[in-house]
């Protein structure tokens, strides 16, 4: 979350900013700039309260040794009566310093300086384009159909056992699946992410600390007999892992990487965009979280992008990669850059990866700092990316590898999957 000192120096800029993610800050931030100016007042107050509450009770044993018991039970009246009233005065602070956290929370993180104003998906840069044309054979089909076909992937059997949004894989379907996470994750741990496999259902804490709390609460799948909630994405766990955590100067860069399912509620998701494995409740992830120096969270951010760009390059597949306007990013993003794969049998982009860095925004809410060379404590920053969310690259691989043959596997997948063809 934004700290109280950052509204404090520089209200204008942040009302502005929040403008770029088409987001009213001004009421919230002038109700939190009142009630610390309301928590400060009292705790001045309460201060020379108790600075005059002592003087007095200093003054109490040598009446009462002279004799002036009168007076001294006075005094005693008063010192208990400035008791009370400061003791009023730290409650209200309390009240209104838990009120404006509350309202603190509220605030979307400040998009940085390269992210432009914009309403949404249509108004996202296009900042690079890669990848191999794609040559459909004639009488192409889209993976659903390509997924029964070839008896790889069961819609139906999904919405028998739970419901929709939760496809069974099936022989060499499942391969693939298992294929592409094994091949993910030891791309990254080559690039020097240490693999962790974190828990899959995560408490409060951890997605408040993350942001998926309090403002994704309605599309996370909540465990009520436990209060736990099933993780929508890897970075919830991982980067929780670093929860009041203070690094030294020396511990960076910290690099994860992990595979888990993912749980989305997706509520008010329909139409075409959630046909097969173009939306689903519960799917395989493999993520990369770095925690970094404020200084070096931006070139870590574009070796993400390069990294992220280089697993997709190797599957042979057609992509772009966008740089998210500010009407279409996250709460807690600074900067997002998505990756998409053209599908050429849907005729459509299809979003895989999304690579932000959150600047300080998650490390404020997760207690994560650092001493600095000085000794000083600072904030961290934390950024995380998909390499790669598996359905929509599973739906391209299908669809473009296409061949009245059967489906292609690309070649660097054959090592692990044991066969070079679906058929």
């Amino acid at each position: 979350m934004l700290t109280l000192k950052t509204l404090r120096d520089d209200r204008e800029r942040v009302v502005a900013k929040l403008k770029i993610k088409n987001f009213d800050a001004a009421p919230i931030v002038d109700n939190v700039l009142r009630l610390d100016a309301e928590r400060r007042a009292c705790q001045t107050e309460s201060d020379a309260l108790l600075a005059a509450q002592k003087q007095k009770a200093s003054q109490i044993g040598a009446l009462m040794k002279e004799g002036r018991k009168d007076e001294a039970e006075a005094i005693k009246a008063e010192v208990a009566a400035l008791k009370q009233k400061s003791s009023e005065l730290l409650a209200r602070g309390e009240a209104a310093e838990k009120e404006a956290q509350a309202n603190l929370v509220l605030l979307p993180n400040l998009p940085c300086d390269l992210v432009v104003p914009g309403k949404g998906a249509e108004d996202n840069q296009v900042v690079k384009m890669g990848g191999p044309e794609v040559n459909l054979p004639e009488n192409a089909l889209p993976h659903w159909d390509l997924a029964k076909k070839y008896d790889i992937i069961d819609f139906d059997l999904g919405v028998k056992i739970t419901g929709a949004g939760f496809p069974v894989y099936k022989g060499k379907g499942a391969k693939l699946q298992r294929a592409l996470i094994n091949f993910f994750l030891d791309c990254n741990t080559a690039a020097g992410y240490r693999e962790v496999e974190p828990p899959v259902v995560v408490n409060a804490a951890s997605g408040f600390g993350t942001g998926q709390l309090p403002d994704k609460e309605a599309q996370m799948y909540y465990v009520g007999l436990d209060d736990f909630y099933l993780v929508p994405t890897a970075e919830v766990p991982v980067t929780n892992i670093f929860r009041d955590v203070i690094l030294s100067d020396s511990d960076f860069p910290q690099k994860l990487t992990a595979y888990t399912p993912c749980f989305r509620r997706e509520a008010g998701s329909y139409g075409k965009d959630v046909r097969g494995l173009n939306r689903l409740h519960q799917f395989d992830k493999v993520e990369i979280v770095r925690v970094e120096k404020p200084e070096n969270s931006y070139a870590a951010l574009d070796e993400m992008v390069a990294h992220v760009e280089s697993l997709v390059n190797k599957l042979g597949l057609k992509y772009r990669i966008l740089r998210l306007c500010g009407g279409d990013m996250s709460f807690t993003s600074a900067i997002t850059y998505d990756f998409e794969l053209w599908s050429a049998a849907q005729g459509r982009w299809l979003e895989i990866s999304s690579v932000s860095n959150f600047d300080s925004y998650q490390a404020n809410r997760l207690h994560l700092r650092y001493k600095d060379a000085s000794g000083k404590t600072q904030l961290c920053h934390t950024l995380n990316g998909s390499s790669l969310a598996l359905p929509r690259v599973v739906a391209a691989l299908l669809e473009d590898n296409q061949t009245p043959e059967g489906i292609i596997i690309p070649e660097v997948l054959r090592p692990y999957t044991g066969f070079d063809r679906i058929d």
